[in-house]
């Protein structure tokens, strides 16, 4: 591919990377998860202002939904296999993915249903993250779209594991929820953590949740100092004080 770019980019006189990655491969768990990724594939045509609409969307020949609604034809393209998530008759099946189509409009760009396959791409585990050093990253295996049991289930048949950060944020851990739950547990008022204050309540608090952002979430010291918008040394100290705080207060139980 590299020699292609190559001459396509003296054919049109440009610059610069011609193609951002390989092709995204996803192993998803059951059929909920399909349907979300169907949808979310299909209405980046809209997403990127291409197609005005869903109408624009069912003739526009470059993405599968075409297909799927019947104006365009390719032989090579499973159309059966998505329909029969939205109904056992094509007809109603049809509708059913229409309307659902229509309700991820407003949902927007969503994470959780993007990177697939950057790892492979990246050499595995360890390009990954020479590919991300220095910035904040997320590291669930983007190769599965499930919850973290079926995505443990999956590793441990491959012989990879799932980490505890991983597992954390794909059950619903981040810096956010941790706050709302430290906050909760040492009754402070979570609005209160980002005003200056010297309270021991609220000093523990914010100790608390560095130390455990960066242990055990694996955020950065500059990601947790953007949460809080302090300078990043303040944090070095919050999450050396942390420590004792989480100790103190059994903390680690939350998760």
């Amino acid at each position: 591919m590299s020699g292609y770019a190559v001459c396509f980019n003296i054919r049109h006189k440009r610059r610069g990377v011609l193609f951002q990655n390989r092709y995204k491969s996803i192993l998803c768990q059951e059929d909920a998860y399909l349907s979300q990724l169907v949808r979310y594939i299909h209405l980046n045509p809209i997403r990127a202002k291409v197609v005005l609409d869903l109408n624009a969307l069912k003739r526009y020949p470059w993405t599968g939904h075409s297909v799927i609604m019947g104006k365009v034809k390719r032989e090579f393209q499973e159309v059966n296999e998505i329909l029969s998530l939205f109904g056992t008759k094509k007809g109603k099946a049809l509708s059913s993915y229409s309307d659902f189509l229509s309700d991820g409009i407003e949902l927007g760009r969503r994470e959780d249903l993007t990177g697939g396959g950057l790892r492979r791409s990246a050499g595995g585990w360890v390009g990954v993250q020479l590919l991300k050093k220095g910035k904040e990253y997320w590291q669930g295996d983007e190769r599965i779209l499930g919850e973290s049991n079926f995505v443990s289930e999956i590793l441990t048949a491959s012989e990879e594991k799932l980490d505890l950060r991983e597992k954390l944020k794909r059950d619903g851990w981040c810096i956010k929820r941790l706050a709302k739950e430290i906050c909760k547990n040492l009754s402070v008022e979570s609005k209160d953590l980002f005003e200056k204050g010297r309270s021991n309540k609220l000093s523990h608090a914010k100790a608390a949740i560095s130390y455990l952002s960066n242990k055990k979430l694996g955020l950065s010291r500059k990601a947790i100092a953007e949460f809080f918008n302090v300078s990043g040394p303040a944090i070095s100290y919050l999450i050396k004080r942390g420590e004792d705080v989480v100790a103190e207060h059994k903390l680690e139980a939350l998760f």
